[in-house]
């Protein structure tokens, strides 16, 4: 199939915006729950009911209002994802302003750029680290006024500031805008080039979270309505999110550090998690170390097995067999329900995003009982255009939201239309209509539709590898199955105009002391442990279970072990965790090329 609508099951008012949404939560539940805040010393979680949370959203609006933002202005946020960022995203709108957000790892260069590009005329940053390299742009950001810091008190200046701002004036600037009218500026992290600013409009957000709200009822009423934020709000994903709770009814927390991610998790409790294929895939690995640091490491495996088996017993016509559910019921006695604890015990669904989590994960968390749901979408997208619906198909994306149509190309390129696809990159004409072919927006993404309008991804257009015998290969699906090894932290699949298709990979910091421990190789460093013996056999294993997916012709023939990992830090992956491919066959061209060094040999 070549194109395929889901028909929307809510239309929005033009006259409405976000601010609307916060209403009418206050609306119908103004005493309950919106959001709870971590007590750093306690570790337990304080309520924020709707109304009171709208309160402080008020109170930083006038602020807004009072240091001389007008409808229309930017306001930048540079913070990790906090209670404060959703507070500033919320005041920010009431003001009738348009946010900036900033990722808190940007360097000097990227934060200049930003902000000139998007003529931010305040910012709110979460330290005075932050402050800092703020502090060197600012020259050349005359326009940019008041910085104010979180961690200094910033919310309480704006506050009181803007004590003597009437409410009449709130009330007036929450309904200005329109659904047509730019809400927020994202810009895009990009693995190669200047970050392009994405102007999405309050219908986009409006219109993809109400007709996500309607569609996945079952993930979002599910028990006590609970989710909890750990992605950073400066990316598209996240944003959806904690605008999604407030239609939803859920109760939204946030933690800024992934360090003390499943601590967070255990104590909050969400009902339904948001995520990338990563944070799967490492409590998967983490799991599997300490079942291995403990002696069980036969019985993990085992437990996986049946898991993984049961799921897939589930898509059968008769469902798993007697002696398969007792083996389930076994296994989770054993390892699942531990694993089920460790993502907070109470959640039954997730949604992932950002990259491909895999047939065999997918079915491994059904198996533990979590439900992993698969979407997809981009900056430009609002997030999602798609999402896996429970009963749904595992391996694909799910189908459109409702509201939205996808077609796919003479090429295979996924096109994408709809009321949350993006109005424009901001003060860039021409990569605007370069986005866009007879009103669909070009996802650069490479996918097939089946009949019942599913959505499968293969690949990234600009990825695909063409080796010297002309095979064309993705290379996603062999670097997120290769991924999923213990020991390995990131992937990079080679082979352009090559005889065969080659990988650089990285160890995974956290993976990889325990693995050596239980080798009884603790001593080892990570230049040590990339010629090790052992390390090399059990990559060399994961390759050639990676290689069963593909061609001969498609398969991972050789690979090299790098010394460096890939991190935001360091350069090579995106904030959204995306590498940045081009960087790094750049800086590793010598590594590609001793791949190739010995063609006839390998070949």
């Amino acid at each position: 199939m070549d194109e395929f609508f889901t028909p929307a099951l809510i239309t929005v008012d033009p006259q409405k915006n976000l601010n609307d949404l916060l209403a009418a939560r206050v609306t119908a539940a103004g005493d309950q729950p919106l959001m709870e805040i971590k007590d750093p010393e306690s570790e337990r979680w304080a309520v924020v009911t709707a109304s009171a949370f709208d309160a402080e959203v008020v109170a930083v609006a006038k602020g807004f209002v009072a240091r001389g933002i007008e409808p229309g202005d930017h306001v930048g946020i540079m913070s990790r994802t906090r209670y404060e960022w959703s507070l500033l995203d919320w005041a920010i709108w009431a003001a009738g302003a348009i946010t900036v957000p900033l990722y808190e790892t940007s360097s000097a260069e990227q934060v200049e750029w930003i902000l000139t590009d998007s003529d931010v005329r305040l910012l709110v940053v979460e330290t005075a680290e932050y402050a800092t390299t703020v502090a060197g742009v600012k020259v050349r950001a005359p326009r940019l006024g008041e910085v104010h810091v979180i961690d200094d008190g910033g919310l309480d200046e704006l506050k009181k500031a803007g004590a003597d701002v009437p409410d009449e004036e709130i009330v007036r600037r929450r309904s200005i805008a329109r659904l047509a009218d730019v809400a927020t500026v994202i810009y895009t992290s990009g693995t190669t080039g200047r970050p392009k600013g994405a102007e999405l409009t309050h219908e986009n957000f409006y219109s993809v979270t109400m007709n996500a709200t309607a569609k996945l009822t079952d993930v979002l009423h599910y028990g006590t309505r609970r989710t909890l934020l750990f992605m950073p709000l400066a990316h598209v994903f996240a944003r959806f999110i904690h605008v999604l709770v407030v239609p939803a009814g859920s109760v939204l927390g946030h933690t800024p550090d992934t360090k003390t991610l499943l601590p967070d998790l255990a104590s909050f409790k969400p009902t339904y998690i948001l995520s990338v294929p990563r944070v799967f895939e490492k409590v998967y690995n983490s799991s599997e170390q300490k079942a291995a640091a403990g002696g069980k490491v036969k019985i993990f495996h085992w437990a996986a097995s049946t898991a993984i088996s049961y799921s897939r017993g589930l898509d059968s016509a008769g469902g798993p067999s007697l002696v398969l559910r007792l083996k389930h019921k076994v296994a989770d006695l054993l390892v699942l329900k531990k694993i089920r604890a460790a993502l907070g015990g109470d959640a039954r669904y997730a949604v992932s995003g950002g990259a491909a989590l895999g047939e065999r994960l997918g079915h491994f968390y059904r198996g533990v009982g979590l439900i992993v749901l698969e979407g997809y979408g981009l900056t430009e997208t609002t997030a999602p255009s798609t999402v896996n619906l429970p009963g749904g198909k595992i391996g694909t994306v799910g189908p459109p939201i409702p509201g939205h149509g996808l077609k796919i190309d003479a090429d295979g390129e996924i096109l994408i239309k709809g009321p949350h696809v993006f109005r424009g990159y901001r003060n860039n004409d021409q990569a605007t209509t370069d986005a866009f072919s007879d009103g669909w927006f070009r996802s650069g993404d490479i996918g097939a539709i089946d009949t019942d309008g599913y959505l499968r991804i293969t690949g990234r257009k600009k990825e695909i590898i063409v080796t010297a015998g002309g095979k064309n290969v993705a290379p996603a699906v062999l670097e997120d199955r290769l991924r999923s090894h213990p020991l390995v932290s990131q992937v990079v699949v080679v082979g352009d105009a090559q005889p065969f298709i080659g990988a650089l990979i990285t160890l995974d910091p956290e993976g990889l002391p325990g693995w050596l421990s239980n080798h009884g190789k603790s001593a080892l460093t990570v230049e040590e442990a990339v010629g090790d013996p052992d390390v090399l056999a059990s990559i060399d294993a994961a390759v050639q279970r990676t290689n069963r997916a593909v061609s001969r012709a498609e398969s991972i023939r050789k690979f090299s072990i790098l010394t460096t990992d890939f991190t935001v830090e360091n350069g090579y992956l995106t904030p959204s965790l995306k590498v940045k491919r081009s960087l790094v066959l750049t800086d590793f061209a010598h590594e590609v090329d001793a791949i190739y060094a010995d063609v006839k040999r390998v070949d």
